[in-house]
């Protein structure tokens, strides 16, 4: 079942910030919990948190707040850390949805959580959308439909992702499961190097979260040819939505979302919620976050948990269709 997009974004973010009094709620340093390196897009949206979470703001949680990088098995080291710690507020997770909405689906039993029943989700903070660009490899290309007619002629076309297992890898299987064209998935270890490929000709095309696509995109090395966002992005009006060009099943947003071990009182994650959405409100860190092509995101907890439902119910057959199953 959809949930209202809008939900997460401006309306709850408007609400000015209140003031707060200056006693933090957690009474010793506080770490956010990262599962991935330190300068990737997670990690930098974690360091912007930490600056507003600690310290005299109105979003004071603690008296220190920092990042601890627990990198490894992608990304479910820091859940599993997350999982086994103090319920007192000194750990917060943050992690993009797909650890919580595809992993079960992917490890099976092989997975040592049940997002849902081992965290406690407390609000998205950012949401993005994904998008896909053509590079050499696609000379001539302009939109989806030319792609696809490319993709016919050649008996398949390969697509690079940041990630096997990924939501740009599983955009890649419901596109091609739904236009009827081979698509051979090309995982990489990161963005970048997918993209660089991209650009150098060695795979025609890639699907990569937009903020890492933008540059190029705008030099001319890479073209965003289709997005999966409901509707056209404001910053980048000439390129057209996968429903706008025939493929209305094609929305994956994704998001970024903040946890506390599912030991943590309900009050607790009702005053990380409050906090997270004024620090998310503070007009630099939202500027900041809207030049990396995030929006900052909020909604009520018990509509976070909803959402993580809706989407791991979603991925569960596009997952199994895929016939994927990661080594480790």
């Amino acid at each position: 079942m959809p949930i209202a997009r809008r939900a997460l974004l401006l309306a709850p973010l408007l609400t000015p910030a209140v003031a707060r009094a200056q006693a933090p709620v957690v009474g010793r340093t506080a770490r956010i919990l990262c599962g991935f390196p330190a300068g990737g897009t997670v990690d930098l949206t974690c360091r912007l948190l930490a600056e507003r979470l600690r310290g005299n703001t109105s979003s004071h949680w603690a008296p220190q707040v920092v990042v601890e990088n627990r990198v490894g098995a992608t990304g479910r080291l820091a859940i599993e850390e997350a999982i086994r710690a103090e319920a007192d507020g000194t750990t917060i997770l943050v992690t993009p949805a797909s650890m919580v909405t595809i992993y079960g689906h992917l490890y099976g039993a092989r997975l040592r959580f049940d997002a849902l029943a081992d965290l406690a989700p407390v609000t998205p903070v950012v949401l993005y959308p994904f998008a896909l660009a053509v590079g050499p490899g696609a000379p001539g290309i302009t939109d989806l439909r030319g792609l696809l007619a490319m993709a016919r002629a050649r008996n398949g076309l390969n697509y690079a992702s940041p990630a096997a297992g990924s939501v740009p890898h599983f955009t890649g299987v419901m596109l091609a499961r739904a236009a009827g064209v081979e698509l051979v998935h090309v995982p990489y270890r990161g963005a970048a190097p997918a993209i660089t490929d991209a650009i150098a000709g060695q795979v025609p095309a890639t699907i990569n979260v937009i903020g890492d696509q933008v540059e190029h995109h705008r030099g001319g090395r890479l073209r965003m040819i289709a997005v999966t966002s409901p509707q056209r992005l404001p910053r980048f009006p000439d390129v057209a939505t996968f429903a706008e060009q025939g493929f209305p099943d094609l929305t994956a947003d994704e998001w970024f979302g903040a946890f506390l071990p599912a030991r943590a009182p309900g009050a607790l994650v009702g005053q990380l919620n409050a906090i997270l959405r004024d620090a998310v409100a503070e007009p630099a860190l939202r500027q900041n976050l809207l030049q990396r092509e995030f929006e900052p995101a909020h909604m009520a907890a018990a509509d976070f948990a909803a959402r993580i439902r809706a989407e791991t119910a979603k991925w569960g057959p596009i997952v199994q269709a895929s016939g994927f199953r990661p080594e480790d």
